[in-house]
Formats: C-alpha cells, sequence, structure tokens
C-alpha cells in the first residue's frame, strides 16, 4: 500500500507541473528580436481561448518587462519576462485580452540606462537596442495586431497598458507619449512620481519625466494635450508605500529629482495630492486610489487594476 502511494505521490508530482502550465505553452508565443520591424529585444504574446469582446473585437493589454536587476545576459531578462507573461495570464484570462510581455534588457554595463522605467536616457542613449523603447514597444504591438489579424480577429488599435513600480513608470510614461494608442493605463506604486501631463509649475519648467514640458524636443512629437483626455487612467499606492524612485540616480538626474522634492514633497505620500491636482489642471481622465494599510506589495493592489480594465472593457465610468 506504502509504494502503490508513494508511486501516486511520485506520478502527481510530475504530473502537477504539466497540468498547471502545460495550456499555458499552447497559447503563448515567442516572437525574437525583429530589427527590420523595429524592435531590438524578443516578446511574449498569450492568446486566451476566449479572447473576442461582446463586439468581436480583441484588445491587447501590454505589461512592460521589470526584471528588477540590472544584467548584460539577455536570457535573464527574457526569461523574466516569460514567468511574467505565467504571472500575468490569470488577468488576461479573466479580461478576456491578449497579452503582451515585452523582454527589454536592463543592462549592467549602462545601469544609468533605466530601460525598464522609461527614463530619460532611453531617449538620449546612443545604444540603438535601448534607445526610444517606447518605438519599439509600438513595432511589437503593430506585430502582435498583424500576426493576430492573420488568425482572422479584430484587433484594437488601442491597447490597454499596466505596470507595476518601475514598469508602472514605463506604463504611465508610454501612454503619456502615446496617447492616441492607448485606451487606459493602470500604474501601480509608479515609482513616487506619475509623468504631470503639464509644462510648468509655480513658474518652473517641467521636462521629462517631471513633467511634458520638452517632450518635442526630446521626442520630436509635442505633447498631446486633447488624445491625452481620452486616456483612462488608473493610479493607485498603497497608503504605506515608501518606495521612491526619485532617490535613486539611475532612473532620475539629480536636478529633475530636486525640482519633485522641492515643489510637491519628499515622499510618494506627500506628492500623491499634488500630482492629482496637476491632472485634474490638464483635464486628464484619472482616478488616483490610494489603499489603506498596503505598503510596496503588487499583488494587494492588482485586483484594483485588473477591476478597473473590465470596467474600461464593458464601456463603464471607471
Amino acid at each position: 500500500m506504502l509504494k502503490k502511494t508513494l508511486i501516486a505521490f511520485v506520478v502527481l508530482a510530475f504530473a502537477l507541473p504539466v497540468i498547471v502550465v502545460g495550456p499555458f505553452f499552447l497559447r503563448v508565443e515567442a516572437f525574437d528580436a525583429d530589427l527590420a520591424a523595429g524592435y531590438h529585444a524578443p516578446f511574449y504574446l498569450y492568446v486566451p481561448s476566449d479572447v473576442a469582446g461582446a463586439d468581436g473585437t480583441v484588445t491587447l493589454l501590454v505589461q512592460p518587462n521589470n526584471s528588477g536587476t540590472n544584467s548584460d545576459d539577455a536570457s535573464v531578462h527574457r526569461d523574466d519576462a516569460f514567468w511574467t507573461t505565467f504571472g500575468r495570464k490569470g488577468i488576461a484570462d479573466e479580461l478576456g485580452v491578449a497579452l503582451l510581455v515585452p523582454a527589454f534588457v536592463r543592462p549592467a554595463r549602462d545601469w544609468h540606462v533605466y530601460t525598464h522605467a522609461l527614463d530619460r536616457d532611453t531617449f538620449t542613449t546612443e545604444r540603438a537596442d535601448l534607445a526610444r523603447l517606447d518605438l519599439q514597444l509600438l513595432a511589437m504591438i503593430d506585430v502582435a495586431r498583424a500576426t493576430l489579424a492573420e488568425r482572422g480577429l479584430d484587433v484594437d488599435e488601442r491597447v490597454l497598458v499596466q505596470g507595476y513600480s518601475a514598469s508602472a513608470m514605463f506604463a504611465n510614461r508610454f501612454a503619456t507619449l502615446h496617447p492616441t494608442r492607448v485606451k487606459a493605463v493602470a500604474a501601480g506604486s509608479p515609482g513616487g512620481w506619475p509623468i504631470a501631463p503639464v509644462a510648468e509649475h509655480a513658474g518652473e519648467r517641467l521636462v521629462y519625466p517631471v513633467g511634458v514640458a520638452d517632450l518635442e524636443a526630446l521626442t520630436g512629437e509635442p505633447f498631446d494635450r486633447i488624445a491625452y483626455r481620452d486616456v483612462a487612467q488608473l493610479h493607485v499606492l498603497g497608503a504605506l508605500d515608501d518606495n521612491d524612485s526619485v532617490d535613486f540616480i539611475d532612473g532620475w538626474d539629480e536636478e529633475h529629482a530636486d525640482v519633485v522634492d522641492r515643489l510637491f514633497g519628499d515622499t510618494p505620500r506627500a506628492r500623491w495630492d499634488h500630482v492629482r491636482a496637476l491632472h485634474e489642471r490638464a483635464r486628464a481622465d484619472a482616478t488616483f486610489l490610494l489603499v489603506d494599510g498596503v505598503g510596496h506589495d503588487r499583488h494587494a493592489l492588482q485586483e484594483h487594476s485588473t477591476r478597473f480594465f473590465a470596467r474600461i472593457l464593458a464601456d463603464e465610468k471607471p
């Protein structure tokens, strides 16, 4: 009896990962870097079995990657992006959307280029593989849309974007740069400062990533204020969260960090009402949610982003 029980346990131990992960492998596809198409990193696309909305349109949910470490080994970030895709597949299943996760490198040699946060250095670096990751992501989105269209699916041009911590910074900044391509964005604990959709405050210019004063000089395109107002936004922060990217020089130039601290406060919580007011001033469709009793905890905040997207997809007011 003991032997049979042991055999059953061993069989179950081997079978369980297959049962849990197997269906995912059938529905996820890896796309290699394609310089001709405009991107220098691979990405993953997960498509649930029931993916079309009520009107037959497929929506893409974009989750920027955030490996949490610097490494020049691209496989480190590729593997992390794969498991991020696996970890977020339940959200895609629940919402009935396709999921795209890029595998951008966060370099060790050029550590100051904080790619996973879409920092200012990604617009000024001479490294082609790290430069203009916003445009690289747009190219990935276009390839994903074309791939799904070839399968007979009608894909919305505008995407949902979500992130947490550094990837929330990426999501927030991406939506600000490309509002015509974003339907809604959910940013959880966005690095201590969501970019302000204004060019000045208290007589001072707010340049990227503090604000949008120099977007045209930095990117070649001015800030599209009108399109930005059509992007539904959720910014959510744990009331106990003291994780502040503004304190670190890998993601912020000292002069820009000083502007944030001096004008708006020196903690994420202290700045929260200020950045909400700046979004109201810009007439943005933005909700700022402070969650009591929560620190820097992605899992505790995810439900708010998922519910927010569900309302967007149901064409309800967030």
